[in-house]
């Protein structure tokens, strides 16, 4: 395992008409990193929530390039339009076109709450660019049917806390539908599961990471 580890931050312009999505990018110092893993957040927080916690650094130091985004409209990146307004550009092409800027492929996507409305389309359209799909409690599954979730193929790691009763139970019964997955439940644990146990959080995703 690293110990160092580089921490940098910035804006990152997409190609379609320069919107500009602020980020904090975490990878070992001095080393290629491994695979990249994108963090996203729900509509209550922002990047700033995995630098807090401590995700960007403990992935960097298992060796992965970890990359936490602030959606449109949200935390630093309030100017940055969602893409419902940005014409043609849908949900799973915008979060396809935020990994290219970044220079990440074959990305790990963790997605909890609000940021289902990107990473679910992600993954149905454009599922061969993710290695993995980390779900926590994301919003929209309802929205796609259980052949459509039969149909991928993406590794999913399920979590949620068994204390959220409002999306916990009903993303579960959605997305274990999807053909490879496996479910992971934080006891004692709310909607934002990986703000009330940290350490647990951590174990859990690098568990599942290193065996991909």
């Amino acid at each position: 395992m690293m110990s160092a580890v580089q921490i940098t931050h910035g804006f990152v312009a997409l190609e379609d008409g320069g919107e500009q999505l602020f980020y904090r990018r975490a990878e070992p110092s001095g080393a290629p990193g491994g695979a990249g893993v994108l963090l996203l957040h729900g509509i209550r927080f922002s990047s700033e929530n995995w630098q807090n916690i401590g995700t960007l650094e403990a992935l960097a130091k298992a060796g992965f390039v970890a990359v936490a985004v602030d959606l449109p409209g949200l935390g630093n990146s309030k100017a940055a339009k969602a893409p419902a307004a940005i014409g043609e550009l849908a949900p799973g092409s915008f979060l396809k076109r935020v990994a290219e800027a970044l220079r990440l492929s074959q990305v790990v996507v963790v997605s909890p709450s609000l940021s289902g409305m990107y990473s679910l389309p992600f993954l149905f359209d454009h599922g061969a660019l993710l290695k993995a799909y980390v779900p926590v409690a994301p919003i929209c599954t309802e929205k796609f049917t259980a052949e459509q979730y039969h149909s991928v193929q993406t590794p999913a790691l399920i979590v949620y806390g068994d204390q959220d009763a409002q999306l916990g139970e009903l993303s579960l019964n959605n997305l274990k539908n999807l053909a490879n997955h496996k479910v992971a439940v934080m006891k004692g644990a709310g909607h934002p599961c990986y703000l009330d146990n940290p350490e647990e959080w951590h174990s859990i995703l690098l568990q599942f990471l290193r065996a991909l």
